[in-house]
């Protein structure tokens, strides 16, 4: 995967540490643009045109839990790391609530901040003459976007996180059967531990609140192996 032109929104509000950051990043070959606070973060991204944020959570003026829900009330896609000094699941289970794509708890090395974002990318970014568009999907009476990650009823379009929108794609290409949760957990997590097994159940609440608008889909749990959509295509 280039990183050539990826841009990454960085807000940390250690001086020391945002300016190492910036530059390894930099080195590494990405456009980074640091922010000290939360409020100076926002007033960035909204001039548009980044791939990815990396978010501290614990910021003076505007924490990063609440500059994440601003950025997913204009960008649902934009993919969101959280960099927490704090290692209470709650406070993770807010951020990915919150719209996180991954978290990292510091203290962190720069390689691990490094994969995380690289993995995170896979995921949003399509590697260059690689891409394959898929099919929009039929999910009952839903029509099913994967690549503008859009689930619409009727003309009505719902905007997905690139997590519910590969949730989604899992489950309809294991429609009627059941999509084992470990197996879900590695290939959009990258590891079945138990924050991430929290934070897809998450993620399942929401689709199945989206989805409950028609009748005729049903997302169910499969106790102790995974989940099932039950849903004509």
């Amino acid at each position: 995967m280039s990183n050539e032109k990826i841009k990454v929104l960085l807000t940390e509000d250690d001086p020391n540490l945002g300016m190492l950051l910036r530059e390894y990043l930099n080195a590494k070959g990405y456009e980074t643009t640091l922010a000290v606070n939360g409020k100076i973060g926002y007033e960035k991204f909204s001039q548009g045109g980044y791939d990815i944020c990396i978010l501290d959570v614990m910021m003076p003026v505007k924490d990063g839990f609440t500059l994440a829900e601003e950025i997913r009330q204009t960008d649902k896609k934009i993919p969101i790391i959280f960099l927490t000094a704090k290692s209470m699941k709650d406070d993770k289970m807010k951020g990915f609530g919150a719209g996180a794509d991954d978290y990292i708890t510091k203290p962190f090395s720069m390689d691990e901040l490094l994969m995380r974002m690289q993995a995170v990318l896979r995921r949003t970014l399509p590697e260059s003459g690689k891409a394959k568009k898929k099919e929009a999907l039929t999910v009952g009476n839903f029509s099913f976007d994967y690549d503008r990650q859009i689930l619409d009823l009727n003309g009505e379009e719902k905007r997905l996180t690139t997590k519910e929108s590969d949730l989604l794609h899992m489950l309809c290409e294991n429609r009627y059967d059941v999509l084992d949760r470990n197996y879900a957990l590695n290939k959009i997590w990258g590891d079945d531990n138990y924050f991430n097994s929290r934070s897809m159940d998450v993620y399942i609440a929401k689709l199945r609140k989206y989805l409950s608008l028609d009748p005729e889909v049903e997302l169910v749990n499969v106790h102790g192996k995974g989940f099932k959509l039950l849903a004509k295509e």
